[in-house]
């Protein structure tokens, strides 16, 4: 046998086990396909890199132990290897990162606003990670989300869809707030270079959708990104600001500089696991822990769902594969943030995106996490792709998602109040677990009225008494005085 047989010999072989291993065409699916998905995946993720820095860095320490440029490099190592691990222990397109609105409520509520060190908020991420693990390995966790009705999950999956679009749009600066809540662009009006970039990206998307062109989120972003430095170079927009309304909008598409960086991670570490409880007290530890678990817990599972169901994955119950091993890692993600001082990491709805390019399987998750790692070195490089180019995939992806609202019966009203009043309030209330639990109250209530008390699960009623709980923690901690 001649080297260059010996040598395609080998690669088929190779082949042949990442197959295997992930059960790639098992899943109607190819290697390339599972590449072009992580790495659309990142790429609608990568504005974390970005958004993490900026909201944490509100609450760096006064002595400089900490800096913005290692918040960045520790948000994409913990994103990195807590996406492989999702890879290649729950063969699962699923990424994660640093959660939205769990660092505001690191850097906001408890730093800024309870008096809590950095070091000090990351132990009760930290604790909130730990806790929800001991919730999955008990198989709580599990047994909350499969007593979830079926036709609910599927209004988690259109509700999320609506709420991704909703993000993109924000993102992009297509929707505002101005003289009413929200409002297109600017005074109802389309301005600015950044937009056209935007709407560029997205009718490519369309175009390239609908002549089934293999690819077509990815081409989109590229192209949609090499418009952007073209403009960038050009006109030297700027960033957004309220002076420059017309700006781009969290990553100016530029490069200064070389596109290499020596990554700084003074993070890791800075964690503080008890200083909080002899602050603050043990009351004001718990519901802080509380609200972050409850965000976190039901997060997930909606998500998960949302991306199963994107890209065929799920059971006639509803329930991806290895629900288990994917609830495992993320439960660890959420410590790791903490322990990483990145904040609490957890399952991103963007991976809708890399599924909508055709991932099926865990590989795809392993390409993503790689390319997080990288970019710990690649940072002014990641830093290219604007959010106007990579939210057109999140747009997109929320279209597919809200297709499937055609499976709820809404001709039935026990069915179709609860399934409407979760896709109103997750883009409404712009969170996922709030229209989980405004969903949860709803079916829990109709089926005490209809006399079917005993037919919700227990677990359902649980959920519903604890999201009554968390959508009520104001008042609470008001009467307890913390």
């Amino acid at each position: 046998m001649s080297t260059q047989q010996t040598a395609a010999s080998s690669q088929s072989a190779a082949k042949g086990s990442i197959d295997s291993f992930f059960k790639i065409s098992e899943r109607g699916s190819s290697i390339g396909q599972e590449i072009r998905g992580g790495v659309v995946t990142f790429f609608a993720m990568a504005y974390i890199l970005v958004v993490n820095p900026a909201i944490l860095g509100a609450a760096l320490p006064e002595d400089g132990s900490i800096t913005a440029q290692g918040i960045a490099a520790g948000t994409a190592l913990v994103a990195g290897v807590m996406t492989i691990l999702m890879g290649v222990v729950a063969n699962y397109p699923l990424a994660l990162a640093a959660g939205l609105g769990l660092n505001a409520v690191v850097a906001f509520t408890m730093v800024i606003g309870m008096g809590l060190s950095y070091a000090e908020a990351m132990g009760l991420v930290a604790w909130e990670g730990i806790i929800i693990l001991i919730l999955v390995l008990t198989g709580f966790r599990e047994a909350v989300f499969k007593a979830v009705p079926h036709q609910l999950k599927t209004a988690l999956t259109v509700g999320l869809g609506l709420f991704i679009a909703l993000i993109g749009l924000v993102d992009a600066g297509i929707v505002r707030a101005g003289s009413t809540p929200v409002q297109l662009g600017i005074n109802g009006s389309l301005q600015g270079w950044p937009t056209l970039v935007f709407v560029f990206g997205l009718f490519l998307t369309f175009v390239l959708y609908i002549r089934k062109v293999k690819g077509a989120v990815f081409i989109s972003i590229v192209s949609s990104t090499i418009l952007a430095v073209i403009v960038e170079a050009v006109l030297h927009l700027g960033m957004k600001s309220d002076e420059n309304a017309t700006g781009w909008g969290q990553t100016v598409p530029t490069l200064d500089g070389s596109p290499v960086a020596v990554p700084v991670f003074d993070t890791l570490g800075k964690v503080d696991m008890f200083g909080a409880f002899g602050k603050v007290g043990i009351v004001s530890v718990a519901l802080l822990i509380f609200s972050l678990m409850l965000a976190d817990f039901f997060d997930t599972m909606g998500t998960m769902v949302a991306v199963g169901a994107e890209g065929n994955l799920l059971d006639k119950e509803g329930n991806p594969p290895k629900t288990r091993e994917i609830l495992v890692i993320d439960s660890l993600a959420a410590a790791a943030g903490g322990f990483g001082g990145v904040s609490s990491n957890t399952s991103y709805i963007e991976s809708a995106a890399g599924v909508a390019e055709g991932a099926r399987t865990g590989l795809a998750s392993v390409v993503t996490g790689i390319l997080f790692l990288l970019s710990t070195f690649l940072a002014p490089l990641m830093e290219l792709v604007p959010t106007e180019a990579a939210s057109t995939a999140l747009v997109f992806v929320g279209f597919l998602m809200m297709t499937q609202v055609a499976e709820i019966d809404w001709q039935a009203p026990e069915i179709a109040l609860p399934s409407f009043m979760t896709i109103a309030f997750m883009p409404f209330g712009y969170s996922v677990s709030v229209g989980i639990g405004v969903g949860f109250i709803t079916h829990t209530v109709i089926q005490v009225v209809l006399g079917r008390a005993k037919k919700v699960h227990p677990l359902m009623w649980l959920a519903s008494i604890l999201f009554v709980v968390y959508f009520l923690l104001g008042p609470i901690q008001a009467l307890l005085g913390v």
